[in-house]
């Protein structure tokens, strides 16, 4: 099974745009997305790198498998 790995932020923005996530402001290096199912909104640091941990603590957010990230990602 593939481990999830850091990726460059903009690389995850274009995972959340095209799973519905949409741009709702950015405050300094942050820009937080959202989504109208979910709770909270998703934080994504404008670093060239995500560490894993924040990448799953928004999978976790948008009640997403490892799986079905993994799977989102090779196809874009």
């Amino acid at each position: 099974m593939p481990k999830i790995t850091p990726i460059h932020y903009k690389k995850f923005e274009k995972f959340l745009r095209y799973i519905g996530c949409s741009l709702r402001r950015q405050a300094g290096d942050h820009k937080i997305y959202q989504r109208s199912d979910l709770h909270r909104p998703l934080v994504v640091t404008c670093k060239k790198d995500l560490p894993v941990m924040e990448i799953k603590s928004n999978l976790n957010t948008l009640r997403m498998s490892n799986e079905e990230y993994l799977d989102i990602l090779e196809r874009l």
